[in-house]
């Protein structure tokens, strides 16, 4: 189906898990999809290929979404390269299990870097060019809504991008932009600890992991038409895990 048609999408850190479904899916949507990727252009080039194969349309772009300068250039490129941006899907993060007490101080400047201050400069660049219309999606974490030990800083910046959502969905609201957080919970993915995966499928009364493609049918209804009504919320796909 041709729901996304003539809509240009970045999804960041899209080069593996959550990311790369979202892609993937927004692609099959018939979106034109900017594969953005910190590290691997391998993985990036990848999807990319995978995306083609199924007659989509997708290109890689490399930027750090911890580092503002590449930030803007992602957005700019992106505008340079497809004339437009209807749609920012912040995926980009990054997890380090570690008590507060042992959370240094470079390790929490690299956590808000990534995961809050990366998405901050990633929306207000956008919204400079967002079509009418447009569609932000930032992606954060159940686990702020049930705390976890050992994931203090980490939740603190994800609960920081939560709050951009709802702010941000107001300063835009007037052009029809909408943004909406996307909170996955226990999740097959490579960040997911190992300590967490027996115990999230059964806190679930699916009785299971969700999975990548799980949490990309969510996003891209959030980013359809049909998600029209849907602005500054915070989605909980978790599998009906309620804490």
């Amino acid at each position: 189906m041709a729901l996304l048609a003539g809509k240009v999408v970045i999804v960041t850190g899209a080069s593996n898990g959550i990311g790369r479904a979202i892609a993937e899916r927004l692609a099959q949507d018939n979106a034109m999809v900017v594969v953005n990727y910190g590290k691997s252009v391998e993985k990036a080039k990848a999807v990319v290929a995978e995306i083609e194969s199924k007659g989509g349309q997708a290109v890689a772009i490399h930027a750090d979404m911890s580092k503002i300068a590449d930030v803007r250039r992602l957005v700019n490129d992106t505008v340079k390269k497809f004339g437009r941006l209807d749609i920012l899907v912040n995926n980009a993060g990054m997890f380090i299990p570690k008590a507060l007490v042992e959370t240094t101080e470079e390790e929490f400047d690299q956590i808000f870097a990534l995961n809050a201050k990366g998405p901050y400069f990633a929306m207000q660049e956008a919204a400079k060019v967002i079509r009418d219309g447009g569609r932000i999606v930032n992606i954060s974490t159940d686990g702020t809504h049930m705390g976890l030990s050992g994931a203090t800083v980490y939740l603190g910046s994800k609960g920081a991008l939560e709050q951009f959502t709802k702010g941000l969905a107001h300063e835009l609201a007037p052009r029809g932009v909408t943004v909406n957080t996307v909170s996955p919970g226990f999740t097959e993915t490579a960040m997911l600890p190992d300590a967490f995966r027996e115990t999230g499928a059964q806190m679930s009364p699916l009785k299971r992991l969700g999975t990548a493609q799980d949490i990309a049918g969510v996003v891209a209804f959030v980013v359809s038409d049909q998600g029209r009504w849907l602005t500054g919320q915070n989605i909980h796909a978790s599998g009906g895990v309620v804490m």
